[in-house]
């Protein structure tokens, strides 16, 4: 398992998830990961968000075939509106998981990132470390299925490095 860095404040964890424009892999992964926080119990401690690293879909609801794939398989996509991520996450979070290489860059860029914090949501994946969530929005539904599979999983292998990392005795 992965190692998810300490908490900055103890008891309380952050985690906010980046792509480019916040309507297909950060919302469904957010969706994802914020259901199985809260089937772990932990969602009064740990905080899921997202945001996009352009701000061209600020305030538009999640693409329609991501809502449509998370709805039929019983998530609640119907709350997300598309954010810019700020600079500030990269002090304020406690983990910053980028959906692909391009989008860790642009995070990276917008100030000093710890490497420990900022990082790609994949190395978490159990079965693909390291990998990038394809960006499914020009092709087919095929695509946002092949997305969810990776964020599921990817997903519960997060929250339980987090709850890993909750329990550690904070360093002296």
């Amino acid at each position: 398992m992965v190692a998810a860095p300490p908490p900055r404040t103890p008891g309380q964890y952050r985690i906010a998830l980046v792509c480019l424009g916040n309507i297909c892999r950060s919302p469904m992964a957010d969706v994802v990961l914020a259901a199985r926080v809260a089937d772990a119990g932990v969602d009064d401690r740990v905080t899921v968000v997202s945001a996009g690293t352009g701000d061209w879909h600020a305030g538009d609801p999640m693409d329609r075939r991501a809502a449509a794939l998370l709805t039929s398989e019983g998530y609640d996509a119907s709350r997300h509106r598309a954010q810019q991520v700020p600079a500030s996450w990269l002090d304020e979070q406690d983990l910053v998981l980028a959906m692909d290489h391009d989008n860790l860059r642009d995070l990276r860029d917008l100030g000093e990132a710890d490497p420990a914090r900022v990082r790609l949501f994949r190395d978490f994946d159990p079965d693909h470390p390291g990998g990038e969530v394809p960006d499914p929005y020009y092709g087919g539904d095929d695509g946002f299925r092949t997305v969810l599979t990776m964020v599921e999983r990817t997903s519960d292998a997060i929250v339980a490095a987090v709850v890993d990392a909750l329990d550690r005795p904070a360093p002296a």
